[in-house]
């Protein structure tokens, strides 16, 4: 590793729609450093008030600039906007509402079962840059 003053270290929460995309982390729109699922990205950075991104290609985060004080380093981690409850609750009620659609009949509870698929399109689709996040490590 090289002596640079300043060092960015960043993560990868384990979620699972975050496991199947491939994060790249930009560093003043010119560096790019892939993030691996298993091991944090040690990023040397020679001058202060850096400008970071996340991104996997669709998704991005809005630029991040950082000044660095003491210390001389920030961590950082990556998360996704739908959180691994939050998928399985969505995937629980779709299943319930689509059964209870199914049984009873109305077409306005199958029509309910949708709501979930709807709401995870808006986030994926409509919702781009909030959908990947860059929030402080503890």
């Amino acid at each position: 590793m090289s002596q640079a003053p300043y060092y960015i270290v960043i993560t990868r929460t384990n979620q699972v729609l975050l496991n199947f995309m491939k994060v790249r982390i930009i560093v003043n729109n010119r560096d790019i450093y892939p993030l691996l699922n298993d091991r944090p990205v040690v990023i040397p950075v020679e001058i202060n008030h850096p400008k970071v991104v996340a991104t996997d290609g669709f998704h991005f985060t809005p630029p991040l600039e950082l000044v660095f004080e003491e210390p001389s380093y920030y961590k950082f981690k990556v998360t996704c906007a739908i959180e691994d409850m939050q998928l399985l609750g969505g995937s629980f009620f779709l299943v319930l509402f689509y059964l209870l659609g199914f049984w009873t009949g109305l077409f306005f509870i199958k029509l309910l079962s949708f709501a979930p698929i709807a709401w995870f399109i808006y986030l994926y689709y409509v919702n781009r840059k909030k959908f990947i996040r860059i929030i402080p490590a503890r």
